[in-house]
């Protein structure tokens, strides 16, 4: 007896038996408009640097205090300190560079597990797309500063090596603090992807691996030593084509 092939009933998305085509159009307009309110909130934050870590992690954890550490050291060196705006590692974020001299600020996502402390924010912008937040990210980071974490860190993580290394956004210092963390990973890029030709090897050079505070800052200045941190003429037309 011939097999045959099961065949989809007709092309048709089943959502657009429940989904008005004037629904769809608020919700682009909805999109828009945070792009829009997180762009008039954010244009006057440069040097920023975007910090990511895990929701999961108290306070008195090792990685806590150092997060915490290491955000006030960026603040009280100038820098905006941009973090997810959760619990965790983004609250340290916060918090340390609240009491420092640049500003703090919680990109804030709307989902239940992650609502951190706002008092510790001195700029706050609210987010109901992934999407949109995470280009906010890199939009204004003169640097990524990545602390260990789960899936939603090495998505940025992911996201920024992506448009890094594709040419769509300008090179920035990307700082992997927790090298027992974060070593297996590294080492796992080049035996695997690097080792398959999956990327190249100097891309590897993207990533900077410390375990120190001041190293972080340190490793910022270094790399703009010469040219400072505003965007090239360049850049800035780079990052409107993200």
């Amino acid at each position: 007896m011939p097999q045959t092939t099961p065949k989809i009933p007709g092309l048709v998305d089943p959502q657009a038996h429940y989904t008005s085509n004037g629904q769809e159009a608020w919700r682009v307009l909805g999109i828009m408009a945070e792009f829009v309110a997180a762009t008039e909130k954010l244009r006057g934050i440069r040097p920023a640097v975007s910090m990511f870590g895990s929701a999961r992690i108290r306070e008195g954890h090792p990685y806590y205090t150092l997060t915490r550490d290491i955000a006030r050291r960026l603040s009280d060196a100038g820098f905006a300190v941009v973090s997810g705006g959760g619990p965790g590692l983004m609250e340290a974020a916060n918090r340390g560079a609240h009491g420092g001299r640049g500003p703090s600020i919680g990109l804030n996502i709307q989902i239940p597990h992650e609502h951190g402390d706002r008092a510790s924010q001195d700029i706050s912008v609210d987010f109901r797309y992934f999407f949109t937040r995470k280009m906010m990210f890199v939009r204004y980071a003169s640097a990524y500063v990545v602390l260990p974490g789960g899936f939603g860190t090495l998505d940025e993580l992911s996201e920024c090596l992506t448009l890094v290394q594709t040419g769509k956004s300008r090179r920035i210092p990307i700082l992997l603090v927790g090298s027992s963390f974060w070593r297996g990973l590294v080492d796992w890029m080049g035996e695997r992807l690097v080792g398959e030709g999956m990327i190249g090897e100097r891309d590897l050079d993207l990533l900077t691996v410390t375990d120190d505070a001041d190293a972080v800052v340190e490793s910022i200045f270094r790399f703009y030593e010469g040219r400072g941190f505003q965007p090239t003429l360049e850049e800035r037309q780079r990052m409107l084509n993200l």
